[in-house]
């Protein structure tokens, strides 16, 4: 059997990102990637199974770097969430929204991979709470630890992304008078 080639897999999810970045979503097809890489479609089907695994791998591909650009937010933690918020928000509200509105028939897969960038993003938030050193040691407990407060902020955030809040002051109120 023949080794799969990561820099091929790569340029597919490139003509893939192209194409919906210029002419949408509906415009990805196996034979359009096949089209723009250079190859016949079949090549395509050695590296993905369908059409909805290759928008999969851009929507997680879309959050990973997402998560990656949030580190470069600075100040206070809750004035962090309202920049990381507006950033997803603007994001969403791209191409990554509309990527994540066509995975219909990938939705546990899906999930799957939304919970494995959740998670690192909770791991983002619990760096930023170190770093905020005006955050009261005194309200951790073996109830309420950082690791739930993160969860909790990611889940409210997720809701309000969702729902297509305009801002998440309420939430940032919450937080500011629960560790301030």
């Amino acid at each position: 059997m023949r080794r799969k080639d990561d820099t091929l897999r790569d340029t597919l999810l490139y003509c893939a990102r192209e194409t919906a970045d210029r002419e949408g979503i509906d415009a990805v097809s196996i034979r359009s990637i096949a089209q723009k890489a250079g190859v016949a479609a079949g090549t395509v089907y050695n590296y993905f199974s369908n059409k909805d695994e290759i928008l999969l791998e851009l929507t997680e591909e879309y959050w990973r770097q997402a998560l990656h650009d949030m580190r470069t937010a600075a100040g206070s933690f809750c004035g962090q969430l309202e920049e990381i918020f507006a950033f997803l928000k603007e994001r969403i509200d791209s191409s990554a929204g509309k990527l994540m509105g066509s995975l219909g028939n990938v939705e546990t897969a899906g999930q799957e991979r939304m919970a494995s960038m959740q998670a690192s993003f909770e791991k983002n938030l619990l760096e930023r709470m170190a770093k905020d050193t005006q955050i009261r040691d005194d309200v951790w407990d073996e109830v309420f630890t950082r690791e739930q407060f993160a969860r909790f902020i990611v889940m409210n955030m997720t809701m309000l992304l969702k729902t297509r809040a305009s801002d998440i002051r309420f939430l940032t109120v919450v937080i500011e008078r629960t560790i301030y």
